[in-house]
């Protein structure tokens, strides 16, 4: 497993993430075989494990925390904080009130004393960005964090607290995790040369687009909406009838045929790709059982040529979100209507 050093943090960590999201009641409910499924990624040369207190709310973290016994040294262990974790309100966010305390919750559920990479989940615009880094300053300085990272941050909030950081003296994010993924190349735009302007290290998630680039879905009739399935229930991202997945569908028709040509496997050509850009660091793979996890190990190490990096960008344009509804941070500017009407 090749290493990277994850952007200024001088933090070796290996190409494949290791996400731990599928464990718990949300996915995997065996925490055994969660442990098992681990221990496999780390003796696979793996040393990077991400995770969020909001996953299968906190089992994931102790699946991840009783994994690492006796192994904790050894991994760079990420985790990340903004959900919901219960009914008070007071219990999600990025507020310093929150942090501090969420901070601790993490820590017991991981069974260890410091996190290697503190990431906020979500943007929180009912708290100063100011607010937050001064509280994981704090967190920093207590020995708790050693590094700080956003996810799914739109560029212009990377930039507002690469600026707080400098102009009030607080530790500034390190890294950023956003979605990438062949069919969700939005970030290109503007995410990803922010990221690089400013030194960061980039984890993305989501390579093959919620098993769009898995393989199984090769026409219409492979895509169950209904049931409780993740399709079913996201329905507005996988129903062919609306014309932003019918090109999904079309583009993965034209990927497979490329990876076939290529002697690939999709989901092999799928995550290739998201390491070929330069801005990425580690890209996390979140498998939930074990045959999932040998069959992402074994594109280890694939890279892609030129000849087909430009047939993907003929398939996909660059900067090219096939179905908008495949974001996954709108702005309270476009969401909450009373932020575009001046009032009566």
């Amino acid at each position: 497993m090749q290493r990277r050093i994850l952007g200024g943090t001088g933090i070796s960590v290996s190409e494949f993430a290791f996400g731990a999201m599928m464990f718990g009641h949300m996915g995997n409910d065996d925490p055994g075989d969660g442990v098992r499924i681990i221990h496999r990624a780390l003796d696979a040369g793996i040393n990077f494990v991400d995770t969020a207190d909001i996953y299968s709310a906190g089992e994931s973290e102790e699946v991840v925390g009783k994994a690492l016994k006796g192994r904790r040294d050894d991994v760079v262990l990420a985790t990340k904080a903004h959900g919901s974790m219960g009914p008070d309100p007071n219990h999600a966010g990025t507020s310093r009130r929150w942090l501090v305390r969420e901070v601790e919750n993490s820590l017991r559920r991981l069974g260890t004393d410091y996190i290697d990479l503190y990431q906020m989940h979500r943007p929180d615009p009912a708290t100063d960005i100011d607010e937050t880094l001064g509280a994981l300053t704090d967190l920093v300085r207590a020995g708790k964090v050693r590094a700080v990272g956003t996810s799914t941050f739109p560029a212009e909030l990377i930039v507002e607290a690469q600026w707080v950081s400098e102009r009030r003296g607080h530790v500034r994010f390190r890294t950023e995790q956003p979605p990438y993924s062949i069919l969700s190349r939005g970030v290109e735009a503007a995410v990803l040369p922010t990221t690089q302007k400013y030194g960061m290290g980039v984890l993305t998630w989501g390579p093959l687009a919620a098993g769009w680039l898995s393989g199984r879905y090769r026409s219409a009739e492979d895509i169950d909406l209904t049931g409780g399935s993740r399709t079913a229930i996201e329905r507005h991202k996988f129903d062919v009838s609306i014309p932003e997945n019918a090109r999904k569908l079309q583009a993965v028709t034209e990927l497979a045929k490329l990876a076939d040509e290529a002697g690939m496997p999709l989901p092999h050509l799928a995550v290739a790709f998201v390491l070929s850009h330069p801005a990425v660091t580690s890209v996390i793979i979140g498998p939930r059982t074990m045959d999932h996890l040998e069959s992402l190990l074994t594109g280890a190490g694939v890279t892609l040529s030129a000849d087909i990096l430009d047939r993907i960008d003929e398939i996909v344009p660059p900067g090219t979100d096939l179905n908008p509804a495949d974001k996954y941070y709108t702005p309270p500017a476009l969401t909450d209507p009373t932020l575009r009407r001046r009032p009566r």
